[in-house]
């Protein structure tokens, strides 16, 4: 018996038909594919999963190339290679008060000059993934970004984790916009930059996840959640590759116990006086950014003048410059008395109020980590004072005044234990750290019920936004032209589509694009033996017609019931009149809405 798949040449020395020639490559190439589709078949969420561990790799590399031109730019406005308390230290008065009003004013420089290059709308990662479509423009960006070199660099009381967040998101809006994705798959690959950007700044990438979880995305399902902790691992990973962050934590910390159960209960009265006190903390910041807008001062002399306040406060205290890492470093290892810390706290918080206030870009993540721990070191000296004998050292209760002020301030309880467990390692804190946390927050929400970031999306109108979300229809998350085959394709064209693309299932059109069923991956196995049945196999010979199908104008509640019904990962959309092929929708991307549509109805007003 002949091989059906070798090739002979005709009588006369004629060239062998070229499709036969096509038909013996592609048989390989389809017998794997099959071979995979049957055994290896990724849903969206998979495919997200990912891209969201390519984002998180991108996102810690954007951290390390943040933090070294960091210290590039440092070292050349203050030709010092230390540490930024360190240079304080060694420079003279003058340069102190001189120093964070230079980088202020470059900072102002940048985004002045920077944005007239680019006409794009500002727009934070916060909004893009709450409020927007998952798009984070890309110039305005990196102008910010530059801008918040020159503050940090220079000794500015601001946290870098908000360019390093910006960052990852940014580069994380990329393959949607390149890919055309719709818009729920956009915001959830942007949370995963946000989620991989917390996590390399921190090298802490269980904090990282449930960071924009509970403060951005307001819901820890596991359809976002998973994609979330896999970005925060890879950049978490990424970032410890390289010889200045390593595997180790963030703080060592001197080893906590217990030494008799009531002594939790001076940690919980810590709780009570975070809860109370961050809401002022919070409420400081929008007076001091109030007052700065109120100086009607043009961009640059105002975030100068930020940077004067700044300096000014470093001639007397150079330990509250920066962003306060190492300060608190300084605190849990006991370095000031009592006296001295309490100056430093209280420099850190007005340097705090005029960085902020005076519209740097950068985040107040780590400043309030700073006040949080000042905060709980001070409570700690006067129980320590009060029993000496006993377990009640500051450093711990510096530990959970981090935890306890976080979460006050941010309204999410369970990322502040986790950020402080992850940022120490050290499990004993945890049950003081959960005690303080959840009364800090349950008392800080009874007095100010908006966060630190809910206060902001308010006023770019998360209201407008729940509304349009709850308007959604198939056709918003329709994608356009999907691959389609003609209903007298042959076998040689349905083999070539299925290896083009991951689909299990083509669809298949006539000559005026109506829609007239589907051919399956499964459904060309048998033919995979018999090269001679598939010379003569057309679309139309395998077709099927029953194949749930979608209007564009089904709301997305009663399209996840067609999904109930199908196992397939996409289902045609099709005009409601003469049935023609508009276009597909996703099965991930519909749960991805369905769960924004579930945020947004449940959240309460702002």
């Amino acid at each position: 018996m002949a091989d059906p798949m070798k090739v002979t040449s005709p009588p006369g020395g004629a060239e062998p038909p070229k499709v036969l020639k096509v038909r013996a490559h592609l048989f390989p190439l389809l017998k794997l594919r099959v071979w995979l589709g049957e055994r290896f078949r990724p849903t969206e969420l998979q495919v997200t999963l990912m891209w969201a561990g390519l984002v998180g790799f991108m996102g810690g590399m954007s951290s390390l190339l943040f933090r070294a031109a960091t210290n590039g730019i440092h070292l050349l406005l203050t030709h010092s290679d230390k540490s930024l308390v360190e240079s304080f230290y060694d420079m003279p008065a003058w340069q102190r008060l001189v120093t964070p009003a230079v980088g202020g004013a470059l900072a102002g420089a940048t985004i002045l000059f920077g944005m007239r290059f680019s006409q794009e709308k500002s727009t934070d990662y916060m909004e893009a993934i709450v409020l927007g479509e998952g798009n984070v423009p890309f110039r305005s960006s990196l102008v910010k970004s530059a801008s918040a070199l020159f503050t940090i660099a220079t000794g500015g009381s601001i946290g870098r984790e908000g360019p390093l967040v910006q960052l990852a998101a940014v580069l994380a809006s990329l393959p949607g916009r390149f890919r055309h994705w719709p818009a729920p798959r956009r915001r959830l690959i942007v949370a995963c930059g946000a989620a991989a950007g917390i996590a390399s700044a921190y090298n802490a990438p269980i904090a990282g996840a449930l960071f924009v979880a509970e403060i951005v995305l307001g819901s820890v399902a596991m359809e976002s959640f998973g994609p979330l902790v896999f970005a925060s691992v890879v950049a978490t990973m990424t970032v410890r590759q390289s010889p200045m962050i390593g595997d180790s934590p963030l703080y060592k910390v001197p080893t906590f116990r217990l030494n008799a159960t009531w002594e939790i209960l001076p940690y919980a009265l810590l709780g009570v006086g975070a809860g109370i006190a961050a809401p002022w903390f919070l409420r400081f910041l929008r007076l001091c950014e109030t007052g700065f807008e109120r100086t009607r001062l043009p961009l640059i002399p105002r975030l100068a003048l930020g940077g004067a306040i700044v300096g000014a406060l470093a001639i007397f205290y150079p330990q509250m410059a920066g962003n306060g890492y190492s300060s608190i470093d300084g605190i849990l290892h006991d370095q000031w008395t009592w006296e001295v810390l309490l100056a430093i706290f209280a420099c850190k918080i007005l340097a705090t109020g005029a960085t902020f206030g005076s519209g740097a870009v950068g985040g107040v993540f780590t400043p309030t980590l700073f006040v949080g721990s000042g905060l709980g070191y001070l409570v700690g000296c006067g129980f320590h004072s009060l029993w000496p004998h006993s377990a009640l050292t500051p450093s711990a209760f510096a530990l959970v005044g981090m935890g306890a002020f976080l979460a006050a301030t941010t309204h999410a309880p369970l990322m502040a234990m986790l950020m402080v467990f992850e940022l120490t390692l050290d499990y004993a804190i945890i049950l003081p750290l959960m005690m303080g946390c959840v009364l800090a927050y349950y008392l800080s929400i009874g007095i100010e019920p908006a966060s630190i970031y809910s206060e902001a999306l308010k006023r770019k109108g998360a209201r407008l936004f729940d509304e349009q979300l709850s308007n959604l229809r198939v056709l918003d998350l329709m994608k356009a032209d999907p691959p389609v085959v003609p209903v007298t394709a042959e076998f040689n064209e349905l083999a070539q589509s299925f290896i083009s693309h991951r689909f299990n299932y083509l669809y298949v059109v006539d000559a005026d694009r109506r829609f007239l069923g589907v051919v399956s991956l499964h459904d060309i196995k048998p033919y995979l033996n018999e090269p001679e049945m598939a010379d003569v196999i057309i679309a139309e010979d395998i077709l099927r017609e029953d194949f749930p199908t979608v209007t564009p104008n089904v709301p997305l509640t009663q399209a996840l019931e067609y999904f109930a019904h199908h196992d397939g990962e996409r289902l045609p959309v099709l005009d409601e009149q003469d049935h023609k092929l508009l276009g597909s929708i996703s099965k991930s991307d519909l749960i991805l809405a369905i769960a924004d549509r579930a945020k947004a109805d449940t959240a309460p007003s702002p």
